[in-house]
């Protein structure tokens, strides 16, 4: 048997005015995500369990069969482990966006942007690694990573710092969360010197010349120390693969035990090499029985607040994606049972243009045609018709396996 989790990040949505009370995953064209849904069941599953943030940390912890109460320790740890860095005790990982950031008068600064206008991984390396020759140190070390993702490590304790993610904040006034970063001595320098570096620098000069946003700053979040995770072998048996573009989570693969596939051109947005990662899924089917693959373009174009782009992403993801997989299965050598499931981590609102905490929709599709068929399209009402409501990431990952009775 083989399983497959197809998982559009940030796919789901509320209704929008603009699409006469749709979702854009209502509105969009998906033919075959629909006819998986329709031949196959439809729930709902809880990625967020109670009292903890809507990101996409916890909900793709939850996807792959851990109940993140138990395990997460914060979202930098994670894509630590993407990048090959090891954690010594009293490290603390950061989260380091490059982003816009605009003074706006007194006591008013402004997130004009929290991934820079999407700065290409080329430009952002440059800033990256100029901040760390510049204001590396004993207390401080910066490690570039993809587009306006990248990560710093502190070896001074500050644990009571509270940070925030900056694209909850979009176009808000973020001085409040800017002043708690000055209140640390070490901090203040290090930011102040990093936005006269950022802002007076040539690939940003380049960049405002062709009307582009200037990566002027940095935002530090999602910190945390090194989780102590079992792998998914160890609790469900189960090995195999998982294929992002997004350091986070080849991060959770990493501690889950999964082997990473890196895809050329895999960007995390619209321009991301789908076929390639198709095909990598597919390859990996060969040899092994599970596969994880993450597209993050529908999560993006949820916290521009872009409708258009939304759509076109989840069309992109049915057809250049679920399609060529699905058909790839159905055509493999023996013709293996699999068990597929297309969902999302999380829902990304047009109307918030971030993350939500509402149970998402999963379609299950068994290729024996056992369990009941919906009969329904994919859709965040439909699921929620069907009164099906799956707790923890254990329970759906259980049921994934056919081990819902499982518990442990």
């Amino acid at each position: 048997m083989k399983y497959i989790i197809l998982v559009g990040d940030g796919m789901g949505d509320l209704p929008l005015s603009d699409l006469n009370s749709r979702t854009p995953l209502e509105a969009a064209n998906t033919p075959t995500i629909d006819s998986l849904s329709r031949n196959g069941e439809l729930f709902r599953l809880q990625t967020i369990p109670s009292g903890m943030q809507p990101g996409s940390d916890i909900a793709n912890l939850s996807l792959l069969g851990y109940e993140p109460q138990n395990f997460y320790t914060g979202r930098a740890p994670l894509e630590a482990a993407s990048m090959g860095i090891e954690l010594a005790a009293g490290e603390t990982a950061y989260r380091c966006n490059l982003v816009s950031l605009e003074n706006q008068g007194p006591d008013s600064l402004v997130m004009i942007d929290f991934s820079a206008g999407h700065i290409p991984t080329g430009e952002a390396n440059i800033l990256i690694n100029e901040l760390q020759e510049e204001l590396g140190s004993g207390l401080f070390h910066f490690y570039p990573g993809i587009s306006y993702r990248h990560l710093m490590i502190c070896k001074k304790n500050l644990s009571d710092l509270v940070t925030v993610p900056p694209h909850d904040y979009i176009s808000k006034n973020v001085a409040e969360y800017w002043k708690r970063y000055l209140q640390y001595p070490e901090l203040r320098l290090m930011l102040e010197s990093a936005c006269r570096l950022l802002g007076n620098h040539p690939v940003n000069k380049q960049r405002q010349e062709k009307g582009q946003l200037a990566a002027n700053s940095i935002w530090l979040w999602g910190e945390g120390k090194a989780p102590i995770m079992p792998t998914i072998e160890a609790q469900f048996g189960l090995k195999g693969s998982l294929i992002s573009a997004v350091d986070l989570l080849k991060g959770i693969g990493i501690y889950g035990g999964l082997d990473i596939i890196n895809v050329e051109g895999a960007t995390g947005y619209l321009d991301t090499n789908y076929a390639g990662k198709a095909a990598a899924a597919l390859q990996a089917l060969v040899h092994q029985d599970f596969v994880f693959v993450h597209v993050e373009a529908p999560d993006e174009a949820g916290h521009k607040g872009n409708i258009i782009e939304k759509i076109r992403a989840i069309e992109d993801f049915d057809a250049k994606i679920v399609k060529p997989i699905f058909a790839g299965l159905q055509s493999m050598e023996n013709r293996p049972d699999f068990r597929l499931v297309v969902c999302m981590d999380h829902l990304t609102p047009i109307s918030i243009r971030t993350h939500s905490d509402h149970p998402v929709p999963v379609l299950l599709y068994d290729s024996r045609q056992q369990g009941a068929r919906s009969g329904l399209h994919y859709s965040e009402k439909n699921a929620a018709k069907t009164g099906i409501l799956l707790s923890s990431g254990r329970d759906f990952f259980n049921k994934l396996l056919q081990k819902e009775n499982e518990r442990p």
